[in-house]
């Protein structure tokens, strides 16, 4: 079961217009899926910021999570970079999508494909405090690797 959603403001641009707004497939997902406002072909190796033509405001206490579609993923090679990419309560610019060809063949972007998915997020704030020292714990300063394969 959802709970209460939070009011996204969504602001279409030009280039977006006939676009569908970001929208859960089925009931039960977590993102939202949105589309590409442009067409774009990423060679391998290739990375783009690809248009969504429209931009948002989220409520203070949010951001929107921007996560890779795992169909893209799998099938093609084609993910987001940054991941999960943050949209701030406070950024009103144009929503772009960073996608990444990890695969072999280029990849054609259509405007109206499905690209990425948004997640609304709660923030927490945090309030650094500069110590001398640090408690102990189990695993101290090990890094990488350190509790296991």
């Amino acid at each position: 079961m959802r709970s209460e959603p939070i009011r996204i403001a969504l602001r279409r641009l030009p280039h977006g217009e006939g676009l569908p707004l970001p929208a859960y497939a089925t009931t039960g997902a977590a993102g939202m899926d949105v589309v590409a406002a442009e067409d774009v072909t990423l060679a391998p190796g290739a990375r783009a910021a690809v248009a969504t033509g429209y931009a948002i405001a989220i409520p203070n206490g949010f951001e929107v999570q921007v996560r890779p579609r795992s169909g893209l993923a799998l099938k093609h090679g084609i993910t987001c970079l940054n991941t999960p990419g943050t949209i701030d309560a406070d950024y009103r610019g144009e929503v772009k999508v960073i996608l990444a060809n990890l695969g072999t063949e280029p990849f054609a972007v259509r405007r109206g494909e499905r690209i990425a998915q948004l997640v609304p997020a709660a923030v927490t704030a945090a309030a650094i405090v500069e110590v001398d020292t640090l408690d102990d714990t189990e695993r101290g300063s090990g890094g990488f690797g350190s509790t296991g394969q």
